[in-house]
C-alpha cells in the first residue's frame, strides 16, 4: 500500500514562496487516518461485541470493567457502555499528523500480529478513565472528560497499559540505592533486571561504593571501583527489555567528590577504551554546595573514598552532609583523600556535556535545603525531576533483607497548560489529576523490589507536572523570555501547588491516613506555608492578569485556612509535584514539551522505521510565529529563570534541558568576546553556576545544535512565514 502520508508530511518542510505549507500536514493526517488507520482497524457490530472479543482474546482485563457493575461480574454493564458512548459522541480529532502517528504506533491496542488496530484514542481514554476511576463512577466520568479535552494526560506507562490484560506497570521510573557491599551490588543488578523487565527507567546511586584500589576484607587494592558495576547495569538494562517492545534504560549517579569521578566521566567519551565505555547508560553527578565554593575560591579539591567515610561516620557516604563535614573529613587522618583542581574538573564536565550531553547535574544541597519532609535526598531519576528521600537497607548473606530500606517509584502525569487555562474549573481539573495519580500509587506495589514497594506503601508519592508553556505563551502573543511570562509561570504554579495540597489534604481526610512521618515535616508544623502568608499575589502585567481572569488564585486567607487544616488532618502524599520532559505525550496533546521553548518551528523527528517526520510547532500561525523563538536562539538564562520561578512552588524537581548552538549568535551573551561566537566550556560553566545561584535543583541534558549536522541541514523552514 502506498504511504502517501509520509510524502505529504515531508513536503511540509519544503518552503513555497518563502512560506511554510502547513496544509500538507493536514493532508498527511487525513490520508493517514483514511488509508492506514480506517483501513486496518477491526470493526464490530457493537461495543458489546467488541468488548466480548477483546476480553475473550485477553486484550482487555475484564476485572477493570467488572468493578463498575452492581454484582462485580458483568463487564458489559450499562455504565461501561455509557462511557464508550460518551467518548464516541465527543468527536475527538487529532491536530497533526505526528499526534495521530504517535498514538497509533506507540499507544493504541493492536492485534497480536500487529496487523490491525483495536482501539481509537477515545477508547484508550475510556480504559484509562475506568482504571483510574477505580470503581468510582463519578470519578471515571469526570476523568474521561479531562482526558478527551486533553487537560490532563497520564504518563506513557499509564496511558499505554491501563486496562490491558497483558501489560507492563503503570509506573514511569524507579530509583534504587546501592550500599557498599557485594551483596547490595548483586541485589541492585537483580532489581535493575526486574524493573527494566516491567518497563520502567531506573536510576541507581553509586556514590556509596568504595573507590578503585580500596581494600576488601583488609586486602589492599582489591576493589575495582564503580566502573565494572556500571557495565553490569548497562548489560542488565539491555538484556531486560519488556519482551523486546521497549529498551531498558538507566542512569547512574555519582557524587562529584567520589575518588572515581574522573573514571566515571571518561566512560561517556567517544574515544574511551571499549572496556570501560558505556553507550546506553546515562550519567548524573551529585553536586554539593561545597563544590561551587571550591570553584569560586580555587582551593584544592579533595576527593574521598566512601570506604573510609562510612567507617568514620557510621553511615553510607550519600547520607553524610558533605558541605557541612568537608573540612573535618579533609583533616581526619582516617579518611584517605586525593587532591585535584576543581576548575579542571569543571572544564572536564563541560567538555563531556558538549560531546555527549551528559552528565546530568543534581544540586543536592539545594534539593535538601528546600525539602519539606523528613529524610535525605541522595539522587534522582532517569529524567532528573524526581527528588525524594530514601533510606538505606541492610542485607543478610543470602540476599534477604535484615532491614528493608525505602526506594522510589515515579507515578507521573501532566497538565496541558493550554487546555487547563481554558478549563471551566481549574481547581476541579487539578483535583481530578491528583486523584488519578493516587489510583496509580495505591494500585502499583512493585513486589519484585521490596524497597520500592515499601517506599510506595509508606509515602503514596506522585509527580504531577505540566507541559505546554511555550504554546500557551505563543497563543496569547507573549514572548517566552519576557517578564510577563515569568509572572504567568509564578501564578500558574502557585495555584497548582495550592490546589494539589488541598486535594492531598482532602484524600487524607477521606482515607483517614497520612503519609509516614508526616509529623516530622514542615507541613505538620506549618512552616512550609509561611512563604505564602506575607501578601496576596498581584499581577503587574494586565495581559497576564487577563489570562487568569477565570482562575481563582489563593489569597493569604486561603493559605491560612489550608495551613490550619493540613496541620490538623495531614496530607496523603509525601511528594506531589514534578516537571517531567514528557516528549511523546506532548505530541499527542498538540502542545510544546514540558516548560521548554520549542527547538524548531518545524521539528525534524527521526522515527526508526520511517525516517523523518516533520512536526510544526503547535498552533503555528501568522499570529503565533513571532512568539515562537526557538530554544537554540535564546539566552539560556531566561529558560533557567522560567524554571527557577516554577521551582519555588514545586516540592520535587524539573527536567531542565539547556540548548546550545556550536556557534552562538552574536550578542546573545554579554560575556562572549566580540567576534567569537563559538560555544566554549566556559559558557557551560557560567550557565551551570547561574542555575545553582537561581535555586535550580537539577539540570537534565545539554543539547548542542551543530550547524552542519543532518538535524540542521534537513530543516528548511526556520526563516519562513506562513
Amino acid at each position: 500500500m502506498s504511504q502517501d502520508y509520509f510524502v505529504l508530511n515531508n513536503m511540509l518542510n519544503i518552503p513555497v514562496d518563502g512560506q511554510i505549507p502547513l496544509h500538507y500536514d493536514q493532508e498527511a493526517l487525513d490520508d493517514y487516518l483514511k488509508s492506514e488507520i480506517k483501513a486496518k482497524t477491526m470493526t464490530f457490530d457493537s461495543v458489546e461485541a467488541k468488548l466480548d472479543y477483546l476480553v475473550a482474546n485477553h486484550y482487555l482485563d475484564d476485572k477493570i470493567l467488572d468493578v463498575y457493575s452492581d454484582d462485580g461480574q458483568d463487564y458489559k454493564n450499562e455504565f461501561v457502555l455509557s462511557l464508550y458512548a460518551r467518548a464516541a459522541d465527543f468527536n475527538f480529532t487529532f491536530k497533526s499528523f505526528m499526534a495521530a502517528y504517535k498514538f497509533y504506533n506507540q499507544y493504541a491496542l493492536r492485534t497480536n500480529d500487529l496487523k490491525h488496530y483495536l482501539e481509537s484514542f477515545e477508547e484508550r481514554a475510556v480504559m484509562n478513565a475506568l482504571y483510574l476511576g477505580k470503581g468510582d463512577k463519578t470519578l471515571a466520568q469526570n476523568l474521561l472528560e479531562e482526558l478527551l479535552t486533553q487537560r490532563y494526560q497520564p504518563a506513557t506507562p499509564t496511558f499505554l497499559n491501563a486496562g490491558k490484560k497483558r501489560r507492563g506497570e503503570m509506573v514511569s521510573c524507579f530509583l534504587i540505592d546501592i550500599e557498599d557491599s557485594m551483596l547490595s551490588i548483586g541485589r541492585a543488578v537483580n532489581s535493575a533486571l526486574q524493573l527494566s523487565r516491567i518497563g520502567g527507567g531506573v536510576g541507581v546511586n553509586l556514590s556509596n561504593l568504595r573507590a578503585a584500589g580500596s581494600p576488601i576484607k583488609e586486602i589492599a587494592n582489591a576493589s575495582s571501583g564503580v566502573l565494572p558495576v556500571m557495565k553490569l547495569l548497562e548489560d542488565s538494562f539491555s538484556y531486560s527489555n519488556q519482551l523486546g517492545q521497549r529498551n531498558g534504560a538507566g542512569v547512574v549517579y555519582l557524587n562529584v567528590f567520589h575518588q572515581d569521578i574522573l573514571g566515571f566521566l571518561s566512560t561517556k567519551k567517544e574515544n574511551s577504551d571499549e572496556k570501560i565505555r558505556v553507550k546506553t547508560l546515562s550519567l548524573g553527578l551529585v553536586v554539593p554546595d561545597k563544590y561551587y565554593e571550591l570553584l569560586k575560591t580555587n582551593q584544592p579539591m579533595h576527593l574521598f573514598n566512601p570506604y573510609h567515610v562510612e567507617r568514620v561516620y557510621g553511615k553510607p557516604f550519600s547520607y553524610v552532609d558533605l558541605t557541612k563535614e568537608y573540612d573535618d573529613m579533609v583533616a581526619n587522618p582516617e579518611i584517605e583523600t586525593v587532591q585535584i583542581n576543581a576548575r579542571e574538573l569543571e572544564q572536564e564536565i563541560s567538555r563531556l556535556q558538549q560531546e555527549s550531553g551528559y552528565p546530568y547535574i543534581l544540586n543536592i544541597d539545594t534539593a535538601n535545603n528546600t525539602n519539606p519532609v523528613k529524610g535525605k535526598i541522595i539522587m534522582s531519576n532517569l529524567c532528573s525531576e524526581i527528588l525524594q528521600p530514601q533510606d538505606p537497607s541492610v542485607l543478610n548473606d543470602d540476599l534477604s533483607y535484615k532491614q528493608v530500606g525505602t526506594d522510589i517509584s515515579c507515578n507521573l502525569g501532566s497538565m496541558n497548560m493550554v487546555n487547563l487555562m481554558a478549563s471551566p474549573d481549574f481547581e476541579k481539573s487539578i483535583d481530578l489529576a491528583v486523584r488519578a495519580l493516587t489510583t496509580v500509587t495505591d494500585s502499583e506495589s512493585i513486589e519484585e523490589v521490596p524497597t520500592v514497594a515499601k517506599g510506595n506503601q509508606l509515602y503514596h508519592t506522585i509527580g504531577l507536572g505540566a507541559m505546554g508553556l511555550h504554546t500557551l505563551l505563543a497563543t496569547h502573543q507573549i514572548a517566552y523570555d519576557s517578564p510577563e511570562a515569568l509572572e504567568i509561570v509564578d501564578a500558574f504554579f502557585l495555584a497548582m501547588n495550592y490546589y494539589s495540597l488541598k486535594t492531598s489534604h482532602a484524600i487524607a481526610v477521606e482515607k483517614g491516613q497520612v503519609f509516614h512521618d508526616f509529623v516530622a515535616s514542615t507541613y505538620a508544623d506549618g512552616a512550609y506555608f509561611d512563604q505564602y502568608l506575607t501578601s496576596d499575589f498581584q499581577f503587574s502585567s494586565s495581559k497576564a492578569a487577563q489570562l487568569f481572569s477565570n482562575i481563582k488564585l489563593p489569597s493569604v486567607e486561603d493559605w491560612k485556612v489550608l495551613k490550619e487544616a493540613v496541620m490538623k488532618d495531614g496530607l496523603y502524599h509525601r511528594n506531589r509535584l514534578a516537571i517531567a520532559p514528557n516528549g511523546s505525550i506532548s505530541y499527542i496533546n498538540e502542545t510544546s514539551a514540558s516548560l521548554h521553548p520549542i527547538t524548531q518551528l518545524v521539528e525534524n523527528r527521526q522515527e526508526k522505521k520511517v525516517g523523518s517526520i516533520f512536526y510544526p510547532a503547535p498552533h503555528l500561525s501568522n499570529e503565533t510565529l513571532p512568539y515562537y523563538k526557538t530554544a537554540y536562539d535564546m539566552d539560556q538564562r531566561r529558560i533557567i529563570d522560567v524554571y527557577a520561578t516554577a521551582q519555588k512552588h514545586i516540592d520535587q524537581g524539573m527536567s531542565l534541558t539547556l540548548f546550545m548552538r556550536s556557534k552562538l549568535p552574536e550578542g546573545l551573551y554579554e560575556w562572549k568576546a566580540a567576534g567569537n561566537p563559538n560555544l566554549t566550556t566556559r559558557d557551560l560553566n557560567r550557565l551551570r553556576n547561574y542555575a545553582w545561584t537561581k535555586g535550580i535543583k537539577s539540570l537534565y541534558y545539554v543539547r548542542t545544535y551543530t550547524e552542519d549536522d543532518e538535524f540542521a541541514s534537513v530543516n528548511n523552514c526556520e526563516s519562513c512565514m506562513i
